[in-house]
C-alpha cells in the first residue's frame, strides 16, 4: 500500500462518524481526509473566534471605527482567514470559522447622575453589535455562536474616574453622566468554547484550533484537544499574555496590524 493510500485510508476513518457520508470531491480541492489531489498534506483547520475580545483589540487597532459593525466583521474575518497560509508554514484548510458573542443590552435604565432614563436599544453600542453580527452570518464559513448576557445588570464608574477618584483628585460630587457605564456580563460563551474545542477534537474534525482570545478560560479544553494530537494555537491580537499560558498551547501567532501608539 502506498502512502498516499495509507493517509487517505486514515483520514477516511477520522473524519467521517459512523453513518455519515462522505464529502463529495470537487476537482482541484483539498480531500475532506486532509490531504490534496496532488498529495501535499493539508490541515483542517477551526479558528474560534471569542467576538467580546476581539471587539475591544479591534477598537484599539482602528479607534475611527469603533462603531462600523460591517467593518470590524470584514477585518474579523480577513484577519482570521490569513492563518491559513504564510512563509514557511504548512497550508491549511478552513473547517469552519466561529465567532462567539452576545446580542446587544436594550433594556431601560436610569443614569445615577443625571437620572434621565436610557433606552440602550437605540445606543450606538447596540447598533453596531447588529449590524456586526448580521454581516457576520453572511460571510463564507462563519458561523455565529450567541450566549446571553445576566439579568443583573449594574451602573459601574469609568476605570479612568476610578483612578482619580482613588488618587483624591476628584469626589463623588464630581462625576459627570458620561463618568459612569453599564456592566453587562455575558453568559454561556466559555461554555461554547469549550464544548466547540472539545467536540472538534474528539470527533477528529480538524487537526489544527486556532483561538483568537486573551484569557485563560480556554486552558482546560486546550489541554484536551493537546492531548488528542491537535495542533493549538493562540492568536491574542498582539496583547501580552501571561507566561504560564505558554505551556498551554503550541503556539503563538497574531495576523492583525499592531496598535498604533499615539503621538
Amino acid at each position: 500500500m502506498s502512502v498516499d493510500s495509507v493517509f487517505r485510508s486514515h483520514y477516511i476513518q477520522r473524519i467521517h462518524a459512523p453513518g455519515s457520508k462522505p464529502s463529495q470531491h470537487i476537482e482541484g480541492c483539498a480531500e475532506p481526509w486532509g490531504v490534496s489531489v496532488s498529495g501535499e498534506y493539508i490541515l483542517a483547520t477551526a479558528i474560534l473566534v471569542d467576538g467580546g475580545y476581539f471587539i475591544k483589540r479591534f477598537r484599539r487597532i482602528e479607534p475611527d471605527n469603533a462603531y462600523n459593525g460591517k467593518r470590524a466583521a470584514e477585518c474579523l474575518h480577513r484577519w482570521a482567514v490569513s492563518h491559513l497560509s504564510g512563509k514557511n508554514r504548512d497550508r491549511s484548510d478552513l473547517y469552519r470559522i466561529f465567532v462567539y458573542d452576545c446580542p446587544p443590552y436594550k433594556g431601560k435604565q436610569h443614569n445615577p447622575i443625571s437620572k434621565r432614563s436610557i433606552d440602550f436599544s437605540r445606543t450606538e453600542e447596540a447598533r453596531f453589535r447588529e449590524e456586526f453580527h448580521e454581516a457576520l452570518v453572511g460571510k463564507r464559513k462563519l458561523a455565529l455562536r450567541l450566549g446571553h448576557l445576566s439579568s443583573d445588570v449594574r451602573w459601574t464608574i469609568k476605570s479612568r474616574k476610578v483612578d482619580e477618584l482613588l488618587k483624591g483628585r476628584i469626589s463623588i460630587e464630581d462625576l459627570q453622566p458620561d463618568d459612569v457605564r453599564i456592566d453587562t456580563r455575558q453568559k454561556g460563551v466559555d461554555m461554547r468554547i469549550g464544548v466547540d474545542v472539545t467536540s472538534l477534537t474528539l470527533k477528529s474534525q480538524v487537526d489544527q484550533i486556532i483561538l483568537i482570545a486573551g484569557d485563560a478560560d480556554f486552558v482546560p479544553a486546550a489541554k484536551i484537544a493537546r492531548r488528542e494530537g491537535i495542533d493549538f494555537v493562540l492568536d491574542p491580537m498582539w496583547q501580552s499574555i501571561p507566561k504560564g499560558l505558554h505551556e498551554h498551547i503550541d503556539g503563538l501567532r497574531t495576523t492583525c496590524p499592531r496598535v498604533k501608539r499615539r503621538a
